[in-house]
This record gives structure tokens, sequence and C-alpha cells, in this order.
């Protein structure tokens, strides 16, 4: 049984399954190549992240596929419907990278508020010949401990969101409209913990609410994020989306950062993906990285380990 493992699987999922008596095909086919190739190389395994799409094109052109696997949580790159119509097992990892998730929510909360995203641009051209120029400009840090936090979604990721806020000491309100309490439990170290009730806000009121923002939602037909949203918030928020490009509307979050609206946002996603618009690039109040949340070694072996245990039990 051949698996293509199109955007890559960790070593210990690739041991895992070829010690079942898989065949892993770790290749990186591009997208208008992928029907041929699955059906060349009779690949009855399709294993993706967020890089390569599944849709109704791939599915009827492959009708050997048993096993569609997203290594992740989003499935909007994957018809999934329509892959269970044909019969096709669809796969998922919805905890294996929460945890990788919210520490880059907080990469981005840190370096927002303490300018780092700025200083590192700056610092290598005029560090040596403007010093205590740059040393005033971010002179302005501010402390999350004692702030709110607004999370937009509370599923795994925003739960591995809060718990990292509650743990510095920071105030967690969210929305959901799915759930009206939620139970937040924070382990430390030495297996001791301590557990926060929390009770769903609406929107408009997280949005008034909130010092910082986290949107942790899948794709939206349209934006959650917008100019109306923006109006609503405090003065002076931070924002970050690390959940899917679109669900934010870039045009909208420029204008409030030049409105002194919104003091700065922390992008993983964007709305032109893999292409993203210039004036989100070259913002310095934007921080910014390459869609890397689930992108840590632990997370992917966790993701493989997880794929791999779903499809040897398909198999038995």
């Amino acid at each position: 049984m051949k698996i293509l493992a199109n955007d890559g699987i960790s070593k210990s999922g690739v041991q895992t399954l070829e010690n079942a008596g898989f065949e892993i095909l770790a290749v990186n086919v591009a997208q208008e190549q992928l029907v041929s190739y699955i059906n060349q190389n009779k690949v009855s395994v399709l294993l993706v992240r967020s890089a390569t799409k599944v849709f109704k094109d791939v599915i009827d052109g492959c009708p050997g596929l048993k096993i569609i696997g997203r290594g992740g949580v989003g499935m909007d790159n994957i018809d999934v419907d329509y892959a269970k119509s044909k019969g096709i097992h669809v796969i998922n990892t919805p905890e294996a990278s929460s945890s990788s998730v919210a520490e880059l929510v907080f990469a981005h909360l840190f370096s927002g508020v303490r300018f780092l995203h700025d200083a590192n641009r700056n610092m290598p051209l005029e560090g040596d010949s403007n010093f205590k120029k740059l040393k005033n400009a971010y002179a302005k840090g501010i402390e999350l401990r004692g702030k709110t936090l607004g999370i937009i979604g509370f599923g795994r990721i925003g739960v591995a969101t809060a718990r990292i806020a509650l743990g510095i000491g920071m105030k967690v309100i969210f929305t959901d409209p799915f759930l009206d309490e939620a139970t937040v439990t924070v382990p430390f170290f030495d297996n001791r913990s301590i557990s926060f009730e929390l009770t769903s806000t609406p929107l408009e009121n997280l949005l008034k609410t909130a010092d910082f923002i986290s949107l942790h939602v899948p794709a939206q037909k349209s934006y959650l994020i917008g100019k109306r949203e923006f109006g609503l918030m405090k003065d002076g928020v931070g924002i970050v989306n690390a959940a899917r490009g679109g669900i934010l509307d870039e045009v909208a979050l420029v204008d409030a950062l030049e409105s002194g609206k919104v003091a700065f946002a922390g992008l993983d996603v964007y709305e032109s993906e893999p292409i993203p618009e210039i004036r989100i690039l070259m913002h310095p109040d934007i921080s910014l990285s390459p869609h890397i949340g689930a992108a840590t070694e632990e997370a992917q072996d966790r993701i493989g380990m997880e794929l791999a245990s779903q499809i040897i039990d398909l198999y038995k």
C-alpha cells in the first residue's frame, strides 16, 4: 500500500507506517501533476498539509484513493463532503499542533508590545549609528500581564492560547457560537494545575473590551474582522491572526494601523497567500511570519504519529 506524503511527514510517522507495511513516497508533487503521479504510482493514501489542494478534480481523477489525510486542523483545502460521498476516508490531526500555534500567537504578541519586529529590521541598519534614537523609539513598550486577551473561536487552539495567557497573568475572554462555557486547565511542570471557568461573551462585547485579540476560526465566506469591527475595538488594540487568511480584511487593518486604532498586528496567514501584499510585508507595525503556526519539531512529530495511527487503524 503506497502513501504519498506530498507536504512532508515526520520521520517517526514514516517509520511507524513502514513498520506496518506501508510504502511512503515523501516527495513534493506540483499541484498540476498530482493526479497523474497518484495514478501512475498507484497511491492509496494522500497526506497533505495546507499547500496541496484536494478538490473535486483530484478526487474524481484518482479513483484509487482510499484515504485523504490532513496534517493539521483546518480542512478548507480538501473537499471533505465530496470525498466522503465517494467512499474516501478523510482524517486530520486536530490536537497535534495546538500548542505550537498558541506559542506563535504569543511570539507575535510579545514582539508587538516590545516593538521587536521593527527593532529587528532597524538595528542592523542603524544600530551602530543611531543607537540612542532607536532606544527612544522603542522605549514605550507595555506588559501583557494584567491585560485582557479576547479569543475569537474557542476550539483546541483557542483553548491552548488561553492557557498561556492565563499562565502569564492575563484576563481571558472568548466568543464562540458553539460554546457557552468552558473550563480551561493550566498545567505546570510539577504536575500541579489550576482550572478557570470561562463564559462566552458576544463578539461585539469582546471587540469593545479586549486589549489584544487573537483569531482562531476556520476559513470564512466573508471577513469576520473588517472596518466595522475595527471601529468597535479599543484604541491601541493589538490583533493576531494565526488562523486563516481571508478572515481579516487587510485593507481595513492597514487603515486601522495608520489611524492608531490598532497599535500592532501579528500575521502568520494572509489573504493573498502565498504572495502577501507589499503594504502588509513592509508595514512597520505588523509582525510577520510565513504560515508556520504548526511548524515545530514537536508538532510535526505528533502530526506524523497521529496520522500514522489513524491510517493503521483504518487498514486493520
